[in-house]
Order: structure tokens, then C-alpha cells, then sequence
């Protein structure tokens, strides 16, 4: 008999405070000839069922690499996971064998990528790419697993799925192929869904109708969504909770609400005075000084320092621990009570 994912790990969904998805301490480096690449500096965030994790950050921040290690699909070497533990449902998915954990991937944690046209098979129908995951997973019929296919379009709400279902990934517009991505994700009803910037590239129309369409589906199946992206404007009327990521860590972590409020970090209130605004038409777009950190060559201290106007001499030398500003919020800055009270030095 073949073996699911159910044979690996429990069934059904988490209940209570025991989240689906937990990453604890993660830290990922890449071993390269120029030397090694700290990609991932201890990060921890939880995702329970029915929620949405929106994870922001600048390219290179560690966003995506964060969630290929979840994922399992990090090429080793390379890439070397040297602390950490990755929790699905209680159980560490990194000391799971290599055959366990393909049967939890796409199965029980699935993701979006980020682009639709390279993550799709040029020479392959968007139909037999679809119903691959039911043919390969579920042991079902050339026949069968097209149905689902066709149904799966039909989910995501691509015109004329019948139809369309034999078309290439080139005769479809980059909207449509993202939903196709979608629905290659959610086939086998993952309880954690993973959205790696899945509005990329598309218009601002597009960019809603995606992320409308993304909470209808965790509305359906109560699955938990982390949401990567770069943008704090995609977010704000779907996500719960955001961590903000910068150097590979989290610098600060909080319900969405209080984020827009009062952030109390001075890289999250830089993401946020960046976001155009109808009430600033005609003036300047407001843009964090510098460049994000060299991963092979991290300054010391807080690694924000060499961009940050509250900076002073102990942030040059003192890497900030991820400080408590309550049970459910957390600020990676030395001076986060002056950022909360807007106080810039």
C-alpha cells in the first residue's frame, strides 16, 4: 500500500493554541566559494489554522529562503540548515526522512511561487500539469485527474475551463497563470498554503482579484497562509499578523492593526512612509537611504544601522534582542519606544 501523509503526520487541523506551523530559531546559510552566506539568522513565527502571516521585507531579506527551508526544496549543498526546528502539527519536518517529508510537500504545506510563467512547464498542457498532482499523489486515472483539473479552473475562476483546460501556459495572461498556480497549490487541500509574492508583475486590479481570491479559498478550507511579499499596501486588508524581516531576521513581529498604527521599528515605519498616498499627490515618494546588508559582510550591532536616522553609538555595537512591547508584538531596535512615539533623532 502506498503511504500518505497521514501515515507521516496527524490529521486534520490544529485546534486550540497549538498552531499548524511553527518555526523556531531557523537559521539557513549558504556555503559558497566567496565565503558564507547567512541567509537566515534565527527566525521564529507561528501560523494557525485559518490565519494569514503576512512576512515582509526588501529583496534579500530572507523571506523566501525562509520558506524554501520550510518547504524542504533548499538544494543541500549549498545550503545548510545548522539551527532550528520547522513544526508542522508538533512534528519537526527537518528530522523527518527525505521520502516522510515529500509526502508532506504539496500535500499538507503547499506554495505559490513567485513566477507564474518559470514555475509552470512551457511543453506541458496547464491540465496535465494540474492533474499531475492527483495522478502522482492520489493514484487516480489520466481520465479522472483531468476532471479534477477542469473543476480545479473552474475553483479559481478561469473562464471556460473546459476548454481551456488543454491550452499551453503561454496563451494565458499573467493573471490567469498565476491562478493556475493557485490552483496547482490548493489540488490537495494543503492545511498551510505558502504565497511567495504572488502579485508580482501583475496590475493593481489583477493584484486584488488574487488576493481576494486567496482569502476566499483560506475562507473555504480554514488553511493558514504565510503571505510573502515587499509591499505593506498588498496586505493590509487580509493579513492578522506581519513579521518584517531585515538581514535575515525578524526585527519586528505584530498584529497587522497595530503595524499601520504605530510601528516601533524604524525599517517597518520606513516600508510604510514608502507606500504612495492619495494625499501626498505631486510630492516626492519617500525612500529608505542606503542599501539592504551585504549577507557575506553583516555590519555589527543592529544590522539596520548604517540606514537608520534613530541610530546611536550602542546600535553600531550592540546586536538588539527582539524586545517585548506586549504579549503579541516584539521590535528588534534598542530604541523602539522613541519610534513608537515618533521621535526621530
Amino acid at each position: 500500500m502506498k503511504k500518505t501523509s497521514a501515515d507521516v503526520l496527524p490529521a486534520g487541523g490544529g485546534s486550540g493554541n497549538e498552531p499548524l506551523l511553527a518555526v523556531d530559531d531557523l537559521h539557513v546559510e549558504f556555503h559558497t566559494r566567496a565565503g558564507v552566506v547567512r541567509a537566515v539568522n534565527g527566525v521564529s513565527y507561528t501560523v494557525r489554522a485559518g490565519e494569514t502571516l503576512a512576512v515582509l521585507g526588501e529583496s534579500g531579506s530572507g523571506k523566501s529562503v525562509t520558506a524554501q527551508a520550510i518547504m524542504g526544496i533548499l538544494d543541500m549543498p549549498p545550503a545548510v540548515i545548522p539551527k532550528g526546528e520547522i513544526r508542522f502539527k508538533g512534528t519537526d519536518v527537518l528530522k523527518l526522512s527525505e521520502r516522510d517529508r515529500t509526502q508532506v510537500r504539496g500535500e499538507r504545506i503547499a506554495m505559490i511561487f513567485q513566477d507564474a510563467l518559470s514555475a509552470l512547464n512551457p511543453v506541458f498542457t496547464v491540465g496535465w500539469q494540474i492533474s499531475e498532482m492527483f495522478r502522482v499523489h492520489r493514484g487516480m486515472s489520466k481520465g479522472a485527474a483531468m476532471k479534477k483539473a477542469v473543476e480545479l479552473m473552474d475553483r479559481v475562476r478561469i473562464p471556460a475551463a473546459k476548454q481551456r483546460v488543454h491550452d499551453y501556459p503561454h496563451q494565458f495572461s499573467g493573471g490567469m497563470r498565476q491562478r493556475i498556480m493557485i490552483a496547482m497549490s490548493i489540488a490537495l487541500d494543503p492545511e498551510v498554503l505558502i504565497a511567495d509574492e504572488p502579485t508580482t508583475a501583475l496590475d493593481v486590479t489583477v493584484q486584488a482579484q488574487i488576493m481576494e481570491l486567496l482569502a476566499e479559498l483560506q475562507r473555504e478550507s480554514q488553511m493558514g497562509l504565510i503571505l510573502i511579499t515587499h509591499d505593506l499596501g498588498v496586505v493590509a486588508d487580509v493579513a492578522d499578523k506581519i513579521a518584517v524581516m531585515y538581514g535575515g531576521r525578524i526585527v519586528e513581529n505584530a498584529p497587522v492593526h497595530d503595524i499601520y498604527k504605530a510601528p516601533a521599528h524604524p525599517y517597518t515605519k520606513g516600508l510604510l512612509d514608502s507606500i504612495p498616498r492619495v494625499d501626498q499627490k505631486g510630492q516626492e515618494l519617500y525612500a529608505i537611504k542606503g542599501l539592504p546588508p551585504n549577507l557575506l559582510s553583516m555590519p555589527t550591532g543592529c544590522a539596520f544601522h548604517p540606514r537608520c536616522p534613530y541610530r546611536q553609538e550602542n546600535c553600531v555595537t550592540d546586536t538588539p534582542p527582539l524586545y517585548e512591547i506586549s504579549g503579541t508584538r516584539g521590535s528588534a531596535c534598542h530604541y523602539w519606544r522613541e519610534v513608537l512615539d515618533g521621535e526621530r533623532q
